[in-house]
C-alpha cells in the first residue's frame, strides 16, 4: 500500500481551517415550530395512520410496550456495537501517520456527527459536513480531507449496495428461503449494480487529470481554470475510491468496521423481530427489507424521518410478512437506531466544540512561538 500523507498540524497550513466556523443550525421561533410539527406529523402518521394504510390494525401500536424484555436489551447491545464498528472504520481511514485524532476524538467525531444527521436532510449531508470540518481543523489538508471522506463512504457503502445485490438476486433465484416478488428484489439489486460500476469505473480517471484537463484547455487562462473546477469533484471521488481499495488490498482489519456498523445494525432489527414474535422472517428478507428501507434516507427529510420507516414497512409487507408484526418490529428498531444515539450525540457534539477550541488554543501558542523565534 502506499504511504498515506501525514495528518500532523502543520501552522503555515491551519490559518483557514481557524477561520472556519462549525457547521450548525441558526435556530429562530419558525424553524424550531416548523420542526416540530413535521416530527409530530411524521409520529403521528407512523403511529396511527400508516397502521390503516398497510392493513394493519391498532394492535400495531398497543404491541410497542409488550417486546419481550430479553430481545429488547440485546436490541441495545447491538446496535452499541454497530457504533463501535462505525468509529473503528471512521480510525482505519482517516487515522494515518501522526495525528491529533485519539479514539476520544473519533468518538466525539462519529458521534457528533449522528446529531448533526438528525439536524439536516439527504443522506446524512449534515454529518458529512461536520465531520469535515473537524478533520480540517485537526490539521489535515482539504484534499486529504475530501480523499479520505470518499473512501470512508466508499467502503461503508460498498457493503450496503453488495448486500441488495446479494440477497435480492439470492431470494429471487431461490437460494434463499422467502417471497420474492421481482420489483423488490431484481429492481434494487440493478440500482445497486449501477451504482457499483459507476464507482469502480471512477478509478479509471488519471490522478493528475485535473493538471491535465487545464493544460488542454489552455494552461492558465480562464477556460483552464473552469475546467479544472469541474473536474476537480469526478477527480477527488476517483482518488477516494483508490484510497478504499487499497485499504482493503493492505488487509487493514479496521476495514470490517463497515460490516460490523450494518451487520450490528440488522442484528438490533432481527432482535426486535424475536421481541414481538416467535416466529420472525427469514434473515434474507430481514437484510432485503433493511436495506430496501434505507433507501428512504436519500429523501429530503430531517433524518429520513418517515422515509426509512415507511419505506421499511413497505418492503416486509411487499415480502409477505403481517403488516402488524412488521410495524411493531421496525418503530421499536427505529427507536434504538434514531432516536436512542441522539442523546450522546448532542453532548458529543459539544465536547467537540471544546476539543476544537483546544486545538485552536494550540496552535495559536504555536504561531506566536515562531513569531518570537
Amino acid at each position: 500500500m502506499t504511504s498515506a500523507p501525514v495528518d500532523a498540524p502543520d501552522v503555515t497550513q491551519q490559518r483557514d481551517a481557524d477561520d472556519e466556523e462549525m457547521p450548525r443550525v441558526v435556530i429562530t421561533r419558525r424553524r424550531a415550530l416548523i420542526f416540530g410539527v413535521f416530527v409530530v406529523s411524521a409520529i403521528a402518521f407512523l403511529y396511527f395512520v400508516l397502521p390503516t394504510i398497510s392493513g394493519g390494525t391498532s394492535e400495531s401500536i398497543h404491541n410497542l410496550g409488550d417486546g419481550k424484555p430479553g430481545w429488547l436489551v440485546l436490541a441495545l447491545v447491538f446496535e452499541g456495537l454497530s457504533f463501535c464498528g462505525y468509529v473503528v472504520l471512521f480510525r482505519t481511514v482517516f487515522v494515518r501517520g501522526k495525528t491529533r485524532l485519539d479514539w476520544r476524538a473519533s468518538y466525539e467525531i462519529t458521534m457528533a456527527g449522528v446529531a448533526a444527521t438528525r439536524l439536516f436532510a439527504a443522506a446524512g449531508a449534515g454529518g458529512v459536513a461536520l465531520t469535515a470540518w473537524a478533520l480540517r481543523r485537526s490539521g489535515m489538508e482539504p484534499r486529504i480531507v475530501a480523499c479520505r471522506i470518499v473512501a470512508f463512504l466508499a467502503l461503508l457503502y460498498a457493503v450496503y449496495m453488495g448486500a441488495i445485490v446479494i440477497f435480492g438476486l439470492g431470494l429471487y433465484v431461490g437460494l434463499f428461503p422467502g417471497p420474492a416478488p421481482f420489483a423488490i428484489t431484481v429492481v434494487p439489486a440493478i440500482f445497486a449494480l449501477v451504482v457499483i460500476v459507476v464507482f469502480l469505473a471512477m478509478t479509471l480517471l488519471p490522478g493528475d487529470a485535473e493538471r491535465r484537463i487545464a493544460q488542454w484547455a489552455g494552461g492558465s487562462g480562464r477556460a483552464a481554470r473552469i475546467m479544472a473546477r469541474l473536474v476537480t469533484i469526478p477527480a477527488s471521488a476517483a482518488s477516494g475510491v483508490r484510497t478504499a481499495i487499497e485499504l482493503v488490498r493492505a488487509r487493514e482489519w479496521g476495514v470490517l468496521g463497515a460490516v460490523g456498523w450494518w451487520a450490528f445494525d440488522i442484528a438490533t432489527l432481527w432482535a426486535c423481530f424475536h421481541a414481538y414474535g416467535p416466529d420472525p422472517p427469514p434473515f434474507a428478507v430481514i437484510m432485503l427489507a433493511y436495506f430496501v428501507g434505507m433507501l428512504g434516507n436519500a429523501l429530503p427529510l430531517p433524518g429520513g424521518i418517515g422515509g426509512v420507516d415507511g419505506g421499511m414497512i413497505g418492503a416486509f409487507a411487499a415480502l409477505g410478512v403481517s403488516s402488524d408484526y412488521a410495524i411493531s418490529a421496525v418503530l421499536t428498531y427505529r427507536a434504538f437506531a434514531f432516536w436512542l444515539p441522539t442523546l450522546p450525540g448532542a453532548v458529543a457534539y459539544f465536547q467537540l466544540r471544546r476539543r476544537v477550541a483546544t486545538w485552536r488554543a494550540e496552535h495559536h501558542a504555536a504561531k506566536a512561538a515562531i513569531a518570537q523565534a
